[in-house]
């Protein structure tokens, strides 16, 4: 492999690298709040974020699932329990419209037609 080739193997690997650390950020997919950075911290040491976003539960769902992470160890501070409640049940409640997984570069990648045999 000459220099050249290894160089430009080297960038697209950082370049990918890159790619997959930004898509996989844990507040990325949370959506803006007061209780955003909170919801993060308590959850993203354990799961992704997508891992929430895929949820669509009521505020007793809500409720009983924090208190099943708690028991986990996820770490949420008392006085902070009910406001992320609140923050899950109004951004991931079952009203909301289902979750739809965004497209990835690979999964597109895998779906292209395959070229045509001649």
């Amino acid at each position: 492999m000459s220099k050249l080739s290894a160089s430009i193997l080297g960038i697209a690997l950082v370049g990918a690298a890159a790619s997959v650390t930004a898509q996989s950020s844990p507040n990325e997919q949370l959506p803006a709040g007061p209780m955003q950075v909170k919801a993060a911290a308590a959850c993203s040491n354990c799961h992704e974020a997508r891992i929430i976003v895929q949820q669509r539960l009521s505020k007793a769902a809500w409720t009983k699932e924090m208190d099943k992470m708690v028991k986990w160890g996820a770490e949420v501070d008392p006085k902070e329990r009910d406001g992320l409640i609140d923050y899950f049940s109004a951004n991931f409640g079952p009203d909301l419209p289902a979750y739809v997984a965004p497209n990835s570069a690979v999964a597109t990648a895998s779906k292209s037609p395959a070229k045509a045999k001649h």
